[in-house]
């Protein structure tokens, strides 16, 4: 058994489909019931583990299989000596054969049965598990079942689910209508499933504890990857003595509409700590701006863009950070010449309403010209002609029908940000949390991957894009997660404190 944590990884996601067949290919492979068996006794262990001094544990179950894991758990739990009651839930008859077994085996070894309306325990020491429904349910929750979710919802005791919180998409990590469970921990077995780590799955699943019941993914592809920070070190080579500013790049910094150049100055703040030679600002406003007092070497530059070719092709552009409406002008030179262009915000904004604009960063990838857009959902919603509910709904698909489309790597933002490129797994950031919901967070991430890429690109081979992309979203999380080990829950990380959080939290 593994807690999914992130200072490991990365590790293979299954969605619902790949997950059964894997199952599939376990079950053959195994006596009839051993899969069963060790998915409850994995059980009963957490369940022991998170709380040695419960004194009740009640086990709500359903009629499939995530049911049988939890009639065997209870089993297991009894014969251990603790205090526990099973409450069915559902139709209480079910054709599944190793769910028949696990609940004849319970009764038979005299575990107690509740009502499903007796979903106590209340006490803060106790634990229930919630086993109910698994990956293949799709609907909200109605009848019998949403009762029971509804009353779970407002006992204080500890709430561990089995495979996913009942009422989550395993797929997707969307909420099947309002009645879910919120999980403090999660045990899912076999694979890791997608929708764990992304949209409301962070939020409801709680703590995510994988055990593979010791017969892998049986040759399985997954469908995407879950990534943390421990490989970023890797990823920047420690500096030789005998290299200069320019052995590391350009980054050229183009935003900052009036009343918006404090998202230009983060991102040149960022790129300059991620690694940059050196950091030109290219303002969209008539106002001059010097860089921040408490960093003169960011140098300032009018209509930077307007550079000869050769001066963009040997530049990483960072182009939209609180750009307003007059982007536009200056995205074609970008488009056609920057030799990295990371777009974000305005920029993205501006692309998405205009054909030729995409057509352009289409032709990048043609010409061996690497593109990373970060988008926020609406704006990904708005590249997508759809709402950013329907973004939200399945942030993988989403992100990977941009990356496709445009043929670039794209960073959707969000809980569990979505890395997607062409011909690649998506992959999910386990790191990062609510600490980020702060004005300019997304101005320091597209300035990092900006800074980052600029430092790399004479490393040798060079960093493939969603690699760079995939490193700073990581770290850009990380530093979220150490803000709130310092400081707790409740207050936001600051834009402009970002940058040096980034910097303090680079694992060495």
């Amino acid at each position: 058994m593994q807690k999914i944590n992130t200072q490991h990884g990365p590790w293979p996601l299954h969605d619902a489909a790949a997950s059964r067949r894997v199952e599939a290919a376990a079950l053959a492979a195994n006596a009839p019931h051993a899969l069963m068996l060790g998915a409850g006794l994995a059980l009963a262990k957490l369940a022991a583990a998170l709380r040695p001094d419960a004194q009740c544990i009640k086990v709500l179950v359903g009629p499939g299989n995530n049911g049988g894991d939890g009639w065997v758990a209870a089993s297991f739990l009894q014969a251990w000596g603790r205090v526990v009651r099973v409450a069915p839930c559902g139709n209480a008859t079910t054709s599944v054969v190793d769910a028949c077994w696990a609940r004849q085996r319970a009764i038979d070894a005299g575990v107690p049965i509740a009502q499903s309306s007796e979903v106590g325990p209340v006490g803060a020491t106790d634990l229930v598990i919630d086993a109910l429904l698994g990956l293949g349910h799709t609907r909200a929750m109605e009848g019998e079942m949403a009762l029971v979710i509804g009353r779970l919802q407002t006992l204080t005791a500890c709430v561990l689910a089995v495979d996913i919180p009942t009422g989550l998409h395993s797929d997707t990590g969307a909420p099947l209508g309002p009645v879910r469970v919120r999980a403090d921990h999660t045990l899912t077995l076999l694979t890791l499933k997608p929708g764990l780590f992304t949209a409301s799955g962070r939020d409801l699943a709680g703590q995510v504890w994988w055990d593979d019941l010791g017969v892998g993914a049986g040759g399985v592809a997954p469908s995407a990857q879950l990534f943390g920070v421990n490989n970023v070190p890797a990823l920047l080579p420690p500096r030789q003595h005998a290299t200069h500013k320019g052995s590391y790049g350009d980054v050229a910094v183009i935003g900052g509409a009036a009343g918006m150049t404090g998202a230009a100055w983060l991102a040149a703040c960022a790129a300059h700590a991620a690694g940059a030679g050196r950091v030109f600002v290219s303002l969209l406003t008539a106002d001059t701006q010097n860089a921040p007092p408490q960093r003169p070497e960011l140098m300032q530059r009018t209509a930077w863009w307007a550079n000869p070719p050769a001066t963009l092709r040997a530049t990483t552009v960072v182009c939209g950070c609180g750009a307003g409406s007059g982007v536009k002008e200056v995205l074609p030179a970008l488009l056609h010449h920057a030799a990295r262009l990371v777009l974000d915000a305005d920029a993205l904004n501006a692309i998405a309403n205009d054909a030729q604009l995409k057509a352009l960063l289409r032709a990048r990838a043609l010409r061996a010209l690497p593109s990373i857009i970060t988008q926020h959902p609406l704006e990904a919603a708005r590249m997508l002609g759809m709402s950013a509910a329907q973004v939200q709904a399945d942030r993988i698909l989403a992100a990977q029908r941009l990356a496709d489309d445009l043929l670039c790597v794209v960073v959707l933002k969000g809980s569990g940000t979505v890395v997607a490129a062409p011909g690649e797994l998506p992959r999910i950031n386990l790191c990062g949390n609510a600490a980020l919901a702060s004005p300019g967070s997304g101005d320091v991430l597209a300035g990092w991957i900006g800074g980052l890429w600029s430092a790399l690109a004479g490393v040798e081979p060079p960093a493939p894009a969603i690699v760079v992309a995939t490193a700073a979203a990581a770290l850009h999380g990380h530093a979220a997660d150490q803000h709130v080990l310092a400081m707790g829950n409740r207050l936001p990380l600051r834009a402009a404190d970002l940058v040096d959080a980034m910097r303090l939290a680079l694992p060495r």
